[in-house]
């Protein structure tokens, strides 16, 4: 990756090597609930066709905001996935948790059967969210103006970050660690390492992890709206979301989640089950600058990027893919630039806040199976600093991926890179 002098002073040198007897970590199940649908394959196929799930906002009357578009779950259905009860009371982002969760395990073959007879204290659930149950948190503040009697007695536990995580948990009667990740954008990369961390220091065998968010209601595109941060290309939805582009305005808002099974080598080989890829190693960093923006000089980010790297033994040379970041804001884009083949999924389906990281694993690891990477919609006139010959284009296009990175990067500061390889059956 062709780092300035400005933004890296010295090169990082590989350190690590994987040891012999060091615990693997494969990837063996995929779920997402996004707003191209809720099956993580043909999530995957409508982005190499292209198509985009932004529109103009339905789930509520913005008549009056000056943004009006997202990218919403328009339907989804929840039979057979989550009880009646919780379905009434739950938040968005704790019903998507929940769909995107179970089918992972459906995907890694994980039946109830395979379920009862899996070590349930070795099994955990990590799920990020950065915004969890904002719906129910604002349900209860319109409750308690009128008594505190009107107040629900799910509003403080179906607001809570930790409930996804929770309550699969429960649901599973996985008795392994079980919490939540808030780190705004970047939770679902903090989960992943977390889960990662728990399996390779061998307190679990297996660990769903992914992250979920649901704020597309009139406090949260407000908010967004006051912190100047979202598209307001009203008139024409599909073309809002612009990574790169010289005439970008800002993110589009989405909502989802991306759940993925993550699994000791040795566990899922005895299993037999199908293996997506190899999780090589990641990295957290903090800008320290900025509550909302990058550091001018991407300091953080590229060190994040970086130190990914050295910790995993992989050269920069063998990292042919990057799923970026990417929001489509002014100074957000060009800070994760690098010579490399990039794309954005966040030009199809909008920033899934908290869930975006995970919903974007699912597209690196569905490049890496397939040979394919998704087109960057909307590159129709690339910003002056990048060189839209390292920019995947306007079509899918063909990719032996030798080891591809998915950034997040979140508000606060908060940067994470995490490395996907092809499983190589040794």
């Amino acid at each position: 990756m062709a780092v300035s002098a400005a933004q890296c002073k010295k090169e990082l040198v590989i350190t690590k090597k994987k040891e012999t007897g060091e615990r693997r970590i494969v990837v063996t199940g995929l779920g997402a609930v996004t707003p191209l649908g809720d099956d993580a394959h043909l999530f995957h196929t409508s982005l190499l066709e292209g198509v985009t799930g932004i529109s103009d906002i339905q789930g509520f009357d913005c008549s009056e905001f000056p943004t009006r578009i997202a990218a919403e779950i328009k339907s989804l259905s929840i039979d057979g996935w989550i009880s009646p009860k919780i379905a009434k009371k739950a938040d968005k982002y704790l019903i998507y948790a929940l769909v995107a969760g179970k089918k992972a395990l459906v995907d890694a073959g994980i039946t109830e059967q395979v379920s009862g007879e899996l070590d349930k204290s070795r099994c955990g659930v990590i799920i990020g969210s950065a915004m969890g149950g904002l719906r129910v948190l604002n349900d209860g503040f319109e409750a308690i103006k009128v008594s505190y009697k009107k107040m629900s007695p799910f509003y403080i536990p179906y607001s809570l970050t930790n409930m996804a995580s929770a309550v699969l948990a429960m649901d599973l009667g996985w008795a392994g660690p079980s919490y939540s990740i808030n780190t705004a954008c970047a939770s679902s990369n903090y989960s992943i390492l977390n889960a990662a961390s728990h399996i390779i220091k061998g307190d679990t065998d297996i660990m769903l992890y992914g992250g979920s968010d649901g704020m597309i209601i009139p406090s949260g595109i407000a908010g967004l709206i006051a912190c100047n941060a979202l598209s307001q290309r009203n008139s024409d939805p599909t073309k809002a979301a612009r990574p790169w582009d010289a005439d970008r305005d800002g993110f589009v808002m989405g909502e989802g989640a991306g759940v993925l099974l993550l699994e000791e080598l040795e566990h899922a080989k005895k299993r037999g089950t199908n293996i997506y890829a190899e999780i090589l190693d990641g990295s957290l960093t903090c800008d320290a600058y900025h509550i909302t923006a990058p550091h001018p000089e991407g300091v953080g980010m590229v060190s994040c990027m970086e130190k990914a790297l050295a910790k995993s033994g992989v050269a920069k040379e063998d990292v042919n893919y990057i799923n970026a970041h990417a929001p489509s804001t002014r100074l957000g884009d060009l800070r994760e630039y690098q010579a490399l083949r990039m794309n954005s999924t966040k030009s199809l389906i909008g920033h899934l806040l908290g869930a975006s990281g995970a919903a974007e694993a699912v597209a690196t690891i569905k490049a890496i199976q397939t040979g394919w990477i998704h087109p960057n919609l909307n590159l129709e006139n690339p910003d002056k600093h990048v060189d839209a010959k390292v920019l995947v284009g306007p079509k899918k296009e063909r990719l032996d991926i030798k080891v591809a990175m998915s950034n997040s990067f979140g508000f606060g500061g908060h940067n994470s890179s995490i490395l996907f390889a092809p499983f190589k059956g040794n």
